[in-house]
C-alpha cells in the first residue's frame, strides 16, 4: 500500500464516505474475484483440452503471474500519474481480456493469453483501491474502510470456488470470462469522483520490473516443461535483474531491503507457507474429482465452508496478535496447518465432508500465518522502507503462488509419490494425494522452524 505524502494529502479532495465505499467494496470484489473462481473448473477445462494437471495448471499460474507483477508496478506508478487514469485503463485492460477469453474459448493458447490480460487489468484494482483509501479519505475513516476492504477480499476468495462451480456445472467454464465485464458499471463513477492530477517527477524501473517478471516467468515454466531454455532464460534475467538494480538510481527493489535478515528470513517463510497453500488449493479439486468423482459445483460446496472462514478468522488473528504478539499468531496458524494437512491425508477415500471439516483449519491456519507474518515483517522495515518492502512481500506471496501450482502439477504429472506409504490409507488410487499432503506438512514445518530461528519470541510484537 502506497501512502500519499504530507503535501499531497494536505491538498487532497476527502471523498465522501457513505458513496463512494459501496463503489469501493464492489470493485474490490470483482478485482478479486478472478483469483480463485477459476480453480474448481480445473478438472473441466483439462478434460476439454485434454491436458496433463500441469498443463491445465497455467489457467491458474498466468493470471497470478501478471496479476502479482501489475500489482507492484501500479503501486509505483501511482506516485506518478494520475489514479484516475490507472484505474480506467487496469478496467479496461480487464475486460478486454475476459471478453477476449470467452470469444477465444476453443484455442488453450488464447485461453491461456487472455488470463495473462485478465491479470494484468485486474491486478490495478487492489493496488489503485488501497491508494485512492489512502490519499482520499480522512485518517479517521480509513481503519473502517481498510477493514471492509480486508473482509471484502476474503469474501471473495472464499466465494470464488462456489461461484466458479456454480457456472461451470450449469452452463461452461467459459461463462467465467463473463464475470468481470460486471466491473465496467463502476468505471464513470470513478471518473466523476476522483480528481485529475497532473504527473509528478520520477520514474518507474520498467525494464527492472520486466526482467524480474519475465525471469519468474521462465521459471515457473521450467517447473512445468523442464527444457534447459527456460532455465537458462530464467537465470540470465534474474542476473541480469539483480546486477541492475544495483546500478539504477531508482531500482524497481532496493538491495539494501534483501540484507534485512529478518525481513529476508520473513520472505523466505512467506514463499513456503504461500507455496503450500497455493499447492494444496490446486491439488484439492483434482483429488475430489478423480477419488470421489465430484462435479465443479460439488468441489466448491466442500470448499465453500473453509474458504468462507478466513472472513472471519482474519479478523480473529489481527486480534490475537495485538494481544499475545505475532509469534504466537504464527506458531497456532502453523499448528492449525500441518494439523488439517495430516487429517486430510488420513481421510482421502472416505466422506469427502470430512476433507470439507479439515479445510476449516487450513483456511483459519493460513489466515492467521497471513496476518500475523505481514505485520512480523512490516515491523522489521523502517518507515521509509514500508511502501516498497510490504510490496516484495505480497509479491513472492503471488510468485509463491505460481510456482507452488507449477511444482504440485509436476509432481502429480510425473505420479512421484504414487507408493504405499501412509500408514491409514489402503486405496491405491489415494496413496499419492494422501502421501504428497504429508510433504506439504513437512515443508511447513520447516517454514516455521526459520521463521523460529529468526524471530523466535523476541517481544509481544514480533
Amino acid at each position: 500500500m502506497h501512502h500519499a505524502t504530507a503535501a499531497q494529502a494536505a491538498d487532497a479532495p476527502t471523498l465522501n464516505l457513505k458513496r463512494t465505499v459501496p463503489w469501493i467494496v464492489y470493485i474490490i470484489f470483482f478485482g478479486v474475484l478472478n483469483e480463485t473462481m477459476f480453480n474448481v473448473s480445473t478438472p473441466s477445462i483439462a478434460a476439454q483440452f485434454q491436458l496433463q494437471p500441469s498443463g491445465v495448471s497455467w489457467i491458474i499460474t498466468s493470471f497470478i503471474i501478471f496479476f502479482g507483477i501489475g500489482s507492484v508496478i501500479y503501486g509505483k506508478l501511482s506516485d506518478l500519474y494520475s489514479l484516475k487514469k490507472l484505474i480506467t485503463i487496469g478496467i479496461i485492460i480487464y475486460t478486454i481480456g475476459s471478453v477476449l477469453g470467452f470469444a477465444l474459448q476453443s484455442s488453450y493458447l488464447f485461453v491461456i493469453l487472455a488470463r495473462a490480460l485478465q491479470g494484468a487489468g485486474a491486478s490495478a484494482i487492489p493496488a489503485l483501491i488501497m491508494v485512492v483509501v489512502a490519499r482520499y479519505f480522512s485518517p479517521s475513516d480509513r481503519g473502517k474502510v481498510f477493514g471492509m476492504l480486508t473482509s471484502t477480499v476474503s469474501f471473495s476468495v472464499g466465494v470464488g470456488p462456489v461461484i466458479g462451480g456454480f457456472i461451470s456445472g450449469h452452463y461452461h467454464w467459459s461463462f467465467l470470462f463473463i464475470v468481470p465485464v460486471f466491473t465496467l458499471i463502476s468505471l464513470p463513477f470513478f471518473r466523476s469522483v476522483l480528481p485529475d492530477e497532473e504527473p509528478r517527477p520520477g520514474r518507474v524501473d520498467v525494464p527492472g520490473a520486466f526482467m524480474l517478471g519475465f525471469g519468474l516467468a521462465s521459471l515457473v515454466l521450467f517447473l512445468t516443461y523442464p527444457e534447459w531454455y527456460y532455465l537458462t532464460a530464467s537465470a540470465v534475467l534474474l542476473i541480469a535483474f539483480v546486477f541492475h538494480i544495483r546500478r539504477t538510481p531508482e531500482p524497481f527493489i532496493e538491495p539494501k531491503l534483501l540484507r534485512n535478515r529478518l525481513f529476508r528470513v520473513g520472505l523466505i517463510v512467506g514463499f513456503i507457507v504461500f507455496c503450500i497453500v497455493m499447492g494444496i488449493m490446486f491439488v484439492l479439486p483434482l483429488l475430489l474429482s478423480k477419488i470421489y468423482g465430484l462435479d465443479t459445483t460439488a468441489i466448491g460446496w466442500i470448499m465453500f465452508p473453509g474458504a468462507i472462514s478466513a472472513v472471519v478468522f482474519g479478523t480473529v488473528g489481527g486480534n490475537l496478535a495485538d494481544k499475545k504478539g505475532s509469534s504466537f499468531v504464527v506458531y497456532l496458524g502453523a499448528g492449525l496447518l500441518i494439523a488439517s494437512l495430516l487429517l486430510i491425508s488420513c481421510f482421502v477415500g472416505m466422506s469427502a465432508w470430512l476433507i470439507s471439516g479439515s479445510l476449516l483449519l487450513t483456511y483459519i491456519g493460513f489466515s492467521f500465518i497471513q496476518t500475523a507474518l505481514s505485520n512480523s515483517v512490516s515491523l522489521t522495515l523502517k518507515m521509509e522502507e514500508t511502501g516498497v518492502g510490504m510490496g516484495l512481500f505480497n509479491l513472492i506471496g503471488f510468485i509463491s503462488g505460481a510456482v507452488g501450482t507449477a511444482v504440485v502439477g509436476k509432481i502429480l504429472d510425473s505420479e512421484l509419490f504414487d507408493f504405499r506409504f501412509h500408514p491409514l490409507v489402503g486405496d491405491p488410487a489415494s496413496q499419492m494425494y494422501a502421501n504428497l499432503l504429508l510433504l506439504f506438512a513437512v515443508v511447513v514445518a520447516i517454514g516455521i522452524s526459520l521463521y523460529y530461528r529468526a524471530y523466535g519470541k523476541k517481544s509481544q510484537t514480533l
